[in-house]
């Protein structure tokens, strides 16, 4: 599913300067084996994005897939490494080398079998958690200090590097690919409000994310008291 981003007022090139840029890099496999498997979904985030008017093609560089997506005056570099899970690192580390750019400008996408299917959880700083793609980024960049937007795959049933490379049963796939669209609609507010932004708007459950505030009923008007007869008398008690 494509997803809308505001019309690019003035682009410009960022290919040697990184003023006015932001990098999404989505983690998983390269090669049709993995497509389709858990450990993808950040790359099936990226595809969702790359479907927007006005993103390029994807062309190789970085060790990676990497396309441009214009939105509003910012240039948002999309990126899917080649270097499968484990040495996803190597190519965030050329990336913001390259660009001369700081940690806070990158969001890194993934799976986390550690939450419910579906669920998303945005955060500037972590521990990476026991993922793999995570764990060789912190190593690369020498900091946890960088923005993560992790989707819940479901716990394992059985063993965890079995069920982050299998593919999502059919009776998951509608959860999931809400989840993808959903994850899309963060990352560009991420870009163009920031990571609190972003937190404050995704992190809640799915079901109360578009919740609306009940709202507080007026209170009720006081009760009248009866007149009193008219011989002066007060009202009996009720």
């Amino acid at each position: 599913m494509a997803v809308r981003v505001p019309d690019a007022t003035a682009r410009g090139s960022n290919e040697r300067h990184g003023a006015a840029m932001k990098v999404i890099v989505g983690l998983g496999n390269p090669g049709p084996k993995y497509a389709g498997t858990r450990h993808n979904i950040g790359f099936e985030v990226i595809d969702s994005l790359a479907a927007a008017p006005g993103c390029s093609l994807f062309r190789e560089k970085f060790e990676s897939f990497v396309a441009e997506l214009p939105v509003g005056d910012q240039t948002v570099l999309l990126v899917k490494p080649l270097t499968f899970m484990n040495l996803s690192g190597r190519a965030v580390r050329a990336i913001l080398d390259f660009y001369k750019l700081a940690v806070d400008q990158v969001l890194i996408i993934c799976d986390d079998l550690n939450l419910p299917l579906g669920k998303l959880r945005i955060r500037a700083k972590g521990s990476h958690g026991g993922q793999n793609g995570l764990r060789n980024i912190q190593e690369q960049l020498g900091t946890d200090a960088y923005p993560r937007l992790r989707i819940g795959v479901g716990e394992p049933s059985h063993d965890a590097v079995d069920h982050v490379l299998s593919k999502f049963k059919p009776g998951e796939r509608a959860v999931i690919a809400d989840a993808i669209a959903t994850a899309a609609q963060a990352a560009l507010v991420w870009v163009q409000h920031g990571t609190e932004a972003a937190m404050n708007r995704f992190n809640a459950d799915p079901k109360d994310r578009e919740k609306p505030k009940a709202k507080a009923k007026p209170p009720a008007p006081p009760r009248p008291h009866p007149p009193p007869d008219v011989a002066g008398n007060p009202p009996a008690p009720a």
